[in-house]
């Protein structure tokens, strides 16, 4: 599924992750939602989310289990 749209996103989700400093590279990073930090409904480079071990980056997949 799509990160990019803020309704597909819940908080105990897993979700692959992109974190600021692995932009260049992609590299995923795989967690749980705690917070969803994007206020507008879409982003173009996926929402931005906090993950439950405090990591911050933008969603690129939701993993569907």
């Amino acid at each position: 599924m799509n990160g990019q749209l803020r309704a597909n996103i819940k908080p105990g989700l897993t979700v692959l992750i992109v974190l600021k400093q692995d932009q260049r590279t992609g590299k995923l990073t795989k967690g749980i939602v705690k917070d969803i930090l994007t206020k507008s409904p879409t982003h173009p480079h996926g929402i931005k989310v906090r993950l439950t071990d405090g990591q911050v980056g933008r969603v690129k997949e939701i993993v569907l289990e």
